[in-house]
């Protein structure tokens, strides 16, 4: 008889075990009809509370794995947050009445680097073109003037392009989210119409120039309206920016009147400063490139500081023996003597190797720094060098129209006698 209560009680703990957790405290009543016995009052006691431990770890367990289920996944890591779009408070830009201020944005006038650079390439041209055909200073003051406006109004044109362009990809990248049509203060239209604006006032100014002008040109807006596209399609978008942004080197010399197909030695010299010119601006450029060089890999953008980022300053140091060798060949081409030289390319290399080796690629401020600077430090002293040949041509010729300072030296000598 006790073997066989035994048995059962056996029996009715592993059912209880098994059933603890769906049945709750099922095995209380089932242990309910046992036999009145100390024995079976506890056993009763024992499974019961054996029960209630299951049920209570098995309650433990399933309410944690309900919890995990509604925890979200984790995300990705994301790009550090900048600060939200301020007016500026200082500089000219603040000035403005508030709706002209994204327009003045878009076309960088709060950044006037890209002008400068734009605008050297003209000024080379002229400066040699006015040692070449003995213009007056004058002549060369109003044609510079000219230039330097047509650079802004251009280089703004290109700018709101650009942004049509990348409007998808800037708000991608930390240093062009903010831009006016990125944050959209300007709708695609808007700076679309602006575009248009922009060209007709550069057709105006380019109309003030000699005719032939217009023919030399016009076939550069197709350049600022491909580069942005070979940023998606080659690792050389610098290449086809610097083709854009020299091409002033072919408009000096038709402004002061020389006809670059029948003369020889000018298309020669205008070659040779034009080759020039796309090397500083592969060059500078990409020095600026280093800047977003993770977002650009990020977001799919190529460039020549992606390609050879490994090897980045030796290519700037070949890109700048090769902008010096073609200046030199440009002055070859016009007969240009020791001060052109020793000034225009002389101050190339320096300021050149100075800057290559002080830039530090990894840091974004040296690299704007080196950027931005850098257009004075060599255009301006490239520009010094051949304004000084301009004046030294005209002492040689002892030209009174030519040059002022000639004219001074024979007003000094005059008065002597």
């Amino acid at each position: 008889m006790i073997e066989m209560t035994l048995l059962h009680v056996s029996k009715a703990s592993l059912r209880c075990k098994r059933h603890a957790s769906v049945q709750g405290l099922a095995p209380l009543r089932r242990f309910h009809s046992l036999p009145n016995s100390p024995r079976f009052f506890l056993y009763n006691t024992v499974l019961a509370k054996k029960a209630a431990l299951h049920l209570a770890v098995s309650c433990q367990r399933r309410a944690f794995h309900e919890s995990q289920t509604l925890i979200p996944p984790p995300k990705p890591p994301t790009a550090a947050k900048i600060p939200l779009y301020q007016s500026p408070i200082s500089g000219l830009i603040s000035y403005l009445p508030r709706s002209w201020i994204p327009y003045a944005e878009l076309i960088r006038l709060d950044k006037p680097a890209g002008t400068y650079y734009l605008f050297f390439p003209c000024l080379f041209s002229t400066l040699l073109a006015a040692s070449y055909t003995h213009a007056s200073l004058l002549a060369v003051v109003e044609t510079s003037a000219l230039f330097f406006t047509g650079a802004l109004i251009m280089r703004g044109a290109g700018c709101t392009i650009n942004d049509l362009w990348d409007r998808d990809l800037d708000p991608l990248v930390s240093r062009t989210k903010l831009r006016p049509i990125a944050r959209r203060a300007v709708t695609p239209f808007q700076a679309l119409t602006f575009t248009g604006f922009q060209l007709l006032a550069g057709l105006g100014l380019l109309l003030q120039f000699p005719t032939s002008c217009l023919y030399y040109g016009i076939p550069s807006l197709l350049l600022v309206a491909t580069y942005p596209l070979a940023k998606r399609v080659t690792h050389y978008p610098q290449f086809v920016l610097g083709l854009a942004f020299s091409w002033g080197a072919f408009m000096g010399f038709p402004a002061l009147g020389v006809d670059l197909l029948s003369d020889p030695t000018a298309l020669k010299a205008v070659a040779a400063l034009y080759a020039s010119c796309v090397c500083w601006t592969v060059l500078y450029d990409m020095i600026y490139a280093h800047m977003d060089i993770k977002d650009d890999a990020k977001v799919g953008i190529k460039s020549i500081a992606l390609r050879h980022e490994k090897e980045t300053k030796a290519v700037l140091s070949g890109l700048a023996v090769a902008q010096t060798g073609f200046l030199a060949a440009a002055g070859m081409a016009l007969g240009a003597g020791p001060v052109f030289f020793v000034g225009g390319c002389g101050s190339a290399a320096a300021t050149l190797a100075l800057m290559i080796s002080k830039v530090r690629l990894k840091e974004d401020g040296s690299c704007w720094w080196w950027f931005k600077y850098g257009a004075w430090f060599t255009g301006g002293g490239i520009s010094a060098g051949l304004f000084a040949e301009y004046l030294a041509w005209g002492n040689q010729r002892g030209d009174k129209v030519a040059v002022p300072l000639s004219a001074w030296r024979e007003f000094v000598l005059d008065n002597r006698s």
